[in-house]
């Protein structure tokens, strides 16, 4: 089977076309937001549209003229604030609207799969996160191959 790779504009719009169908779907994510939890190359993640957006939760959600799939650290009446676990600063805000569908499931390359955790204690490690993510990088690239 040949390997395609749409853009981002390109797919997520079908995947959240598809979520709001109430279909799940299978996606690799992109990028290095999500570290250490969810990486890029070594997992997948499966989303659905959830009735309930709760703090702790992975979405995928549009921001912006784009798509983000980050953390919900925050629910305020109908605003999400998100951030990515890899992140050190920066936060996105969005509609509940906007949130297109939640992470349900986290497959690794061998097919295992988890249910994501809600995040409680690294979030609460936000104030050292930087150093934690430094070592997590350093022994990943020594140790671990892509």
């Amino acid at each position: 089977m040949e390997k395609v790779v749409l853009p981002n504009e390109v797919l997520l719009d079908e995947v959240a076309r598809f979520l709001a169908e109430g279909r799940d779907v299978v996606l690799p994510p992109k990028g290095r937001s999500m570290l250490p939890f969810i990486r890029e190359g070594r997992h997948t993640v499966r989303l659905h549209k959830m009735d309930k957006v709760d703090k702790g939760d992975i979405v995928l959600a549009h921001y912006g003229e784009s798509f983000v799939m980050h953390r919900v650290i925050a629910v305020e009446g109908d605003v999400v604030t998100l951030m990515g676990d890899g992140n050190l600063t920066g936060t996105e805000r969005v509609g509940i609207s906007d949130v297109c569908g939640t992470v349900i499931e986290i497959i690794d390359r061998n097919g295992r799969s988890r249910k994501p955790s809600k995040g409680r204690l690294w979030r609460k490690l936000l104030p050292v996160r930087k150093y934690l993510l430094k070592v997590y990088r350093k022994w990943n690239k020594w140790f671990c191959k892509q």
